[in-house]
């Protein structure tokens, strides 16, 4: 994995145990719209994870994303119902931005990080899932803006919530 330095003041790179409790605050701060998370988790879903990256500015994390590919091993319901469909993907189980660096493209910038990780790996399907009850327009705007499409949905939460997952195909590599 590398370091990159995109346009403005963020620097994206890997996450490493020191950046815990900064994502375990942004998870918190978001959590209305992702899955409850703890240090312990935290530390399971980071060892499985093929993608684990963070935007910091001035030495502070202002969002991550964390990601798995086909073969991990994670009891996602989610992650499972795209393991059914899917030979070879990279899964977003969540990603995060602080408050003050929304609509700062952090969102895309991690996106497309991921997708070039993509392209190396040969991988041409990024799976990801939002809500749809409660609704989450914001994430239904931002995953259509990157070009995703609905293949489905499911009940999630002993049926509480539902979500719409969503994949993006990327062109195969050329050669």
């Amino acid at each position: 994995m590398s370091e990159t330095q995109p346009a403005g003041a963020f620097r994206i790179r890997d996450a490493v145990p020191a950046d815990f409790a900064a994502i375990l605050a942004l998870n918190e701060a978001s959590v209305h719209f992702l899955s409850p998370l703890d240090r312990a988790r935290l530390e399971a879903l980071h060892a499985a994870s093929a993608w684990h990256r963070v935007a910091e500015a001035d030495g502070a994390i202002a969002a991550f994303l964390l990601a798995f590919r086909e073969c991990a091993v994670y009891d996602s319901p989610n992650y499972r119902w795209f393991l059914r469909r899917y030979p070879r993907f990279l899964y977003v189980d969540r990603i995060a931005v602080s408050e003050s660096a929304r609509g700062a493209g952090l969102g895309r910038l991690l996106y497309a990080d991921a997708m070039e990780y993509m392209r190396r790996a040969g991988i041409t399907a990024m799976c990801c899932e939002y809500y749809v009850e409660p609704p989450n327009p914001g994430s239904a705007l931002f995953h259509a803006r990157l070009g995703f499409a609905e293949v489905g949905r499911q009940h999630v939460a002993d049926g509480a919530k539902e979500v719409s997952m969503q994949v993006l195909e990327l062109d195969p590599p050329g050669p």
